[in-house]
This record gives structure tokens, C-alpha cells and sequence, in this order.
């Protein structure tokens, strides 16, 4: 397919700061892949100087296929196509010690950072749920803005800020004695570093030349810095983004970053995708009409040359269990007359608790379906299990994951064992890992107990040894035979049949763990501890997006929808309180719910539906809602409300019969 005017100057533009404002559907990621194989084949560029980042471990894939397409895997070898996240853990690894780390770090989920957070705050805030995710979310905060435990204490007014900073500090205490990083770090480290070190500064801008960003408005204040950082005076890169679809501030994201790069770049040259190849025309006008209410700095208005397409239609129930009910008989009866596939349609609404009910409906209706957002495959107890064991193979000081297997499977040491281990561990201001292995360890542990504490130790003291200097692969299938993981599965699963699915879970993550450290012709060999941090890391950035496919129903959130679309899409909830949500009303961030409609309208190719209920319960009491002020800023003339219909004419049931009888002729035929 040939380039539009606005993808073709996008792509050619290669000599100074460039900024793609990319509408919904307007095909930026065949500008990305197509600059990359422009600057490769026509520039004089070398793939391994180019990187690109974006947010999700889907879309790098994706663009490292799509470029893999365009321009042959010869020509992409040492291409770096990835998340920020991985771009920030690469240049950790490769700065390991300037960062005065030790090689083996681990890298901790959010799990393993909230139980350190509770254990370390256990006095003050006694495993109070809320306090302790606003702590949380605050040192988040904190590291996402750049701000390190001595600045956010110096800052802290009232008690809970002090508090929270005062835990920061411990925490980050906690993460070094542990030899450990957070997610926020795999930013932060490389940010302050790049910031305070001229020469690792310059080594990373003669290994980047020329750097690509996709979903620019999702960065936050230390992301868009490490961009400025990486790219220099040379300011060779391409950002693309959609101040429209900026819909993550609660996360750190900050739109501005958008009209930050003109004041830091003066001679940035913008260039605008306007055309859309995903939606109908009506689809497309109604979705205009309503960001239009939103305050712009850069403007511009998507097109199509699609059809005009369906009305929007708007379907109004008296409570949330009808709404359900409604767009599920919708479903079937509109898939009945389109012959089209489950895999079509989506349901997409504000808050997760809605699911629930449509799940209900389809199950009832036994209509298969996905929820995104399920379990992910890194969150099983089983491959927690075996991840801990290699996470402390690769470092002994990784405390958290010492104590998840320990005793899994059963060893006999038990919780007054560890918690002698542990004060021990304390008064010599070493790891629980270097205590158990530790002579002194006798002076308060005897019999049996220091016994099987010191066949675990010699057990992960010979597979490191056998990982590290012998075949890894090997090393990690006499692990999993060496602690018979698969008897304790059948023992401790609720049947034989639970077991098998658990020990396949197994299997596949030896798999996966099996290529990376062999490598392919894409990926260098890698070492079992850069194996394991790149997995923790995919775990991280992949809870709550396992793949889709097959034929069923999507229900999701508006906020997971993004980047993605179906011919048929139900935004169910359209209520003041519900979208845009209390929480934004109370917060008055309106617009940020409203490029939220936004997205979810654009995700439609072909048809869309609204639903609404008169009433929903809510705490426990049932309240009268009123419409969204977003249906309603929507053009009226291109909303069919389902309830004030118009009567059919007979020559329009006829119709409608005709192509009923007709649909059940071709599947008759189609069976027989």
C-alpha cells in the first residue's frame, strides 16, 4: 500500500527533531517501520544505531516483525526494538558497574515490592491496604518525577508525606542491601546517570543515532528526559503521539511533554496524519465533534474515505443486569444477520467490576469470550515458584525470593527457622542467603533445621556453579528434577488434572528460558541472568495483556483497548459517574475522560453501539443516573436512540424477514 502525502513527509524527514501527530487510525506504525528501512537503505545508517521504543512488549514485537517484513532480517541485525523499560534495563546491565551494582541484580515485581513495603512499614501503617497503595503509588510518583529519598523527605510537610518519604528511604536502603531494582528504577537509574556522567552520556549517543519513540504522549517527566539525553545536540529522532489519546495521567504520563519538544527542540518539524483508515465516516465525525470540546494546542481533524457507515445506535436499560442482557441479544442477533464471527465484537467499559455481569450473560448465552486482564501466565503460584529459584541463582542477596522457596517444596524449615535466620541476617548486616550459608548459623539453629538448611545451600550453591560455568539449560532441567517439583504439584494441586496444566506451565517456561539462552537469528545467546531479568521484566510489563485470539466476545477496559480495534464495539455505561468517572468529576479532569470516549469510539471499524441503564446499584443502593454528557455532546443527528425508534413500514419487515430467511438458508446449506 503507497504512503499518504503526511506518512511520506514523515518518513523522509530525517534531518532534525521530528514530531508525528498521529490520529487514531492513521496507520503510524507503517511510518515507523518504513523511517527505520528509509534510514537504513537510503541514509547511510547502520540498523544497530537505530532504536526504537514504545509501551508495550506487543507493540515492539509487532514493530520488529512489521520492519523484519519490510526490510529483511539480514538488513535489521542489531536493530534495538523495544519498551522503555527494556531500553533502561540494557543500559543498567551494560553500566552495571558505574551504577555501583552487582552484575546479578534482580529485578522485583510490584508484588515483591509491596511485601517489602508492608514488612518495612509493619509498626507504622499495620498492613493497611489503602495507606500502603498510596505508599506505593507515591514512591512511584516519586521516581517517575526524579525525586530521591533525600529530596522527597527535605519536601515533606505533613505526617503521612513524611511517613511515606521516610519509607522511600528505607525501601531504597532495602533494594540495594537486596542487590535489587524496581520497575520506576529501570528508568530512573539510567535518566540520573545519563544526566551526571558526560562520558556514558556520550558512549549511548554514538550507540543511538538516530532514535524513534511511538505513543510520545504516554511518557512521563523521566522518560521524556532520557529521550532528550539519548538523542543530544544531534537531535536525529522521530516522536509519534496523539495528544487525543493521552490517556494515562494517573500513571505519570504527561501530555505537555508534547509542547515541552518545541520549546526544547525550536527547530522541530511537525507533521500531521490526518487520514484514517480504520472507521466509518460517521464513526470518524462523531468522534471529532466530541474531542473538539477538549482544549488543543496543535489542531487537526481526522478524515476517511471509508463509507459514511451505520448510525450510532443507543441502547437504554433499567438496570445494569438488562444492560447485559440487551448487548448480549444484540449479539447474537446481529451476528445472526451479518454472519459475522464472535471474534468481531467487543464490549468495552470504564471500570473493571463491570465485567462481571456481561460475563454472566455470555456464559448463559454460552457465547465464548475473553476478559483481558485475567491471570498472567507469570502471576501462576507454580512459575513464581520456579522464577525465585532462578532469580537466586543468579543473586544470592534476593532475599524475597529466598524466602518464597525455602521451604517450597517442604524441607522442614519452618517459620521460627527463618525467622532465626533472619535476625541473624540482621545483626550481621549480610543477605539470608549468605546467613544460611554461614558457620555462625550454628549458634542458633540445630538439628535437623541447620541440616536441611544447608542441603538447600549446597543445592544452590552447585546449580549456580553448574549454570554459570556448564550448559544452563542443563542446570535449570536437573532444578526443577532436583527439587521433584512435579510430586509436590500432584501432591499439593486439587486433582491429577490441575497437576498436568501446572507441570505444562512448567514446561513452556523452561521453553522460552531454553531458546533465550540459546539465541536465534534475531537475538544474541543470552546468560541465564540477563534470561531472568528480561522475564521478570516481560512478566511486569505483560500482567493484564495475554495474547487475544480466537473466536470470542473482547471485553475490556477503554484504558486497555488502546492500540487496538474490532469491527463492532459496545461502550457500555455511558452515565454521568461512570464515564466520565466520579473520581476525574471530583478531580475536575474532565478532558482526560473525554479523550478516554475518545479512544473507545475510535476503536469501531464498522458499527457502534452506546448502552445506558435508568438505574444502577451502587455501595449497595440503587441510584437514578443520568446520560453522559458525552453522548450528549455527540452530533444527535448521527445517534440512533434504540427505545424512540420510529415504527417499521411492511416494507421494511419485509425486508429484514427476506434477509432473515435468507441467512438461515445459507446456514442450513452450510451444515447439510
Amino acid at each position: 500500500m503507497k504512503l499518504n502525502p503526511g506518512q511520506e513527509q514523515a518518513v523522509n524527514y530525517v534531518s532534525g527533531p521530528c514530531l508525528v501527530l498521529a490520529g487514531a487510525g492513521s496507520g503510524k506504525t507503517r511510518v515507523i517501520t518504513n523511517k527505520i528501512a528509509h534510514l537504513v537503505q537510503n541514509c547511510g545508517y547502520q540498523a544497530r544505531h537505530i532504536a526504537a521504543v514504545t509501551f508495550t512488549n506487543k507493540a515492539a514485537r509487532e514493530m520488529k516483525e512489521r520492519v523484519g517484513q519490510t526490510m529483511g532480517r539480514k538488513q535489521c541485525r542489531g536493530l534495538w526494538v523495544s519498551t522503555f523499560h527494556t531500553l533502561g534495563l540494557e543500559i543498567i546491565r551494560r553500566e552495571v558497574k558505574i551504577l555501583g551494582l552487582k552484575a546479578g541484580f534482580s529485578l522485583f515485581d510490584d508484588q515483591d515490592s509491596l511485601a517489602l513495603l508492608k514488612d518495612l512499614t509493619s509498626e507504622q501503617i499495620d498492613g493497611d491496604k489503602d495507606l500502603l497503595s498510596q505508599l506505593v503509588n507515591q514512591i512511584s510518583n516519586w521516581k517517575n518525577d526524579l525525586i530521591l529519598p533525600d529530596m522527597a523527605i527535605k519536601q515533606a510537610r505533613e505526617p503521612k508525606q513524611i511517613l511515606f518519604a521516610n519509607s522511600y528511604k528505607l525501601y531504597q536502603q532495602h533494594l540495594k542491601a537486596y542487590n535489587a531494582l524496581d520497575f520506576d528504577d529501570l528508568i530512573l537509574m539510567p535518566t540520573l546517570l545519563l544526566q551526571s556522567n558526560a562520558e556514558v552520556r556520550q558512549r549511548w549517543q554514538d550507540r543511538i543515532r538516530y532514535l524513534l519513540v511511538d505513543e510520545y504522549q504516554d511518557t512521563n517527566t523521566s522518560q521524556y528526559l532520557l529521550v532528550k539525553l539519548l538523542v543530544g545536540e544531534r537531535a536525529r529522532f522521530t516522536v509519534v503521539g496523539d495528544d487525543d489519546q493521552s490517556i494515562y495521567s494517573w500513571r505519570g504520563a504527561k501530555p505537555q511533554n508534547l509542547v515541552l519538544l518545541s520549546q526544547d527542540f525550536p527547530s522541530l518539524r511537525l507533521i500531521k496524519l490526518e487520514q484514517n483508515y480504520r472507521s466509518s465516516g460517521r464513526i470518524l465525525k462523531s468522534a471529532n465533534i466530541l474531542i473538539a470540546n477538549n482544549p488543543h494546542v496543535f489542531e487537526k481533524t481526522l478524515f476517511s474515505e471509508l463509507a459514511y457507515g451505520e448510525p450510532l445506535r443507543v441502547l437504554q436499560a433499567n438496570n445494569e443486569e438488562q444492560e447485559a442482557e440487551r448487548v448480549v441479544a444484540e449479539i447474537i442477533r446481529h451476528k445472526f444477520m451479518k454472519r459475522s464471527q464472535f471474534g468481531e465484537y467487543a464490549i468495552l467499559y470504564r471500570g473493571n467490576h463491570q465485567a462481571r455481569l456481561f460475563e454472566r450473560a455470555l456464559m448463559t448465552n454460552r457465547i465464548p469470550y475473553k476478559l483481558s486482564g485475567g491471570t498472567s501466565f507469570f502471576s501462576r503460584a507454580e512459575i513464581k515458584d520456579i522464577m525465585a529459584y532462578l532469580r537466586l541463582l543468579v543473586n544470592p542477596d534476593d532475599d524475597n525470593a529466598l524466602l518464597r522457596i525455602i521451604n517450597t517444596p517442604k524441607r522442614g524449615i519452618g517459620p521460627a527457622s527463618l525467622e532465626k535466620i533472619g535476625a541473624l541476617a540482621n545483626e550481621l548486616d549480610q543477605s539470608m542467603f549468605a546467613t544460611a550459608a554461614d558457620d555462625r548459623l550454628g549458634h542458633v539453629l540445630s538439628g535437623t533445621a541447620l541440616h536441611s538448611v544447608k542441603q538447600f545451600v549446597r543445592f544452590v550453591v552447585e546449580t549456580a556453579d553448574n549454570a554459570q560455568r556448564g550448559d544452563s539449560v542443563a542446570a535449570l532441567r536437573s532444578l526443577i528434577q532436583g527439587i521433584d517439583y512435579e510430586d509436590f504439584l500432584y501432591e499439593t494441586s486439587a486433582s491429577p488434572k490441575a497437576a498436568e496444566m501446572r507441570m505444562k506451565n512448567i514446561s513452556e517456561l523452561y521453553r522460552w528460558i531454553t531458546e533465550m539462552l540459546e539465541g536465534d537469528e534475531l537475538e544474541e545467546p543470552m546468560t541465564l541472568a540477563q534470561v531472568v531479568t528480561r522475564l521478570t521484566l516481560r512478566d511486569m510489563m505483560e500482567r493484564n495483556s495475554e495474547e487475544e485470539g480466537g473466536d470470542q466476545v473482547q471485553l475490556m477496559t477503554l484504558h486497555s483497548s488502546k492500540g487496538l480495534e474490532y469491527p463492532y464495539c459496545f461502550m457500555v455505561g455511558m452515565e454521568e459517574g461512570l464515564l466520565p468517572h466520579q473520581s476525574s468529576l471530583d478531580e475536575d479532569n474532565v478532558e482526560e475522560e473525554r479523550r478516554l470516549a475518545y479512544v473507545g469510539i475510535t476503536r469501531a471499524q464498522q458499527e457502534l453501539w452506546f448502552t445506558l441503564c435508568r438505574e444502577r446499584r451502587q455501595f449497595g443502593e440503587t441510584i437514578t443516573t443520568e446520560p453522559s454528557r458525552f453522548l450528549l455532546e455527540l452530533p444527535q443527528d448521527d445517534l440512533e436512540w434504540m427505545d424512540r425508534r420510529k415504527p417499521q413500514s411492511a416494507e421494511q419487515r419485509q425486508q429484514v424477514g427476506k434477509a432473515n430467511i435468507a441467512n438461515l438458508r445459507a446456514m442450513l446449506k452450510n451444515k447439510s
